[in-house]
């Protein structure tokens, strides 16, 4: 049952983690999937080092939130597809897009796991 119940939850929430990075993505059509991968690395690392480690949510709701929601709202295959695209145009870009994303990404996760360390202290004090 835990096992249906943690599958279900990743169906259920990567249909709006996909549905969110999908309108991002066309509320903001240049930058959407910059924007989506580092919020998502940021959103992850908090939720892991704060929300799951804490044990604040079930088990399958922090699945279907981790694994569902942000898994499909951030998109690898964009990214690789976006750099290829832009090597082609212009290698300054893309390398400027690579890095941003890949830094960023490790700088948005630092962040994430900064705050959540943090609250967890609040939480106690």
């Amino acid at each position: 049952m835990t096992n249906l119940r943690n599958y279900l939850s990743v169906a259920i929430f990567a249909f709006f983690g996909g549905c969110s990075r999908s309108l991002l993505s066309q509320w903001l059509p240049i930058s959407g999937i910059i924007v989506a991968n580092l919020l998502g690395c940021f959103l992850l690392a908090l939720l892991t080092y704060y929300v799951i480690e804490k044990g604040i949510f079930a088990d399958w709701l922090s699945t279907g939130l981790g694994t569902g929601f942000i898994g499909a709202f951030t998109t690898f295959s964009s990214f690789a597809v976006a750099t290829v695209h832009l090597s082609q145009q212009n290698w300054s870009a893309a390398i400027c897009y690579f890095l941003i994303s890949s830094v960023g990404g490790l700088l948005m996760a630092v962040c994430g796991f900064v705050i959540a360390r943090r609250l967890g202290k609040e939480v106690h004090s």
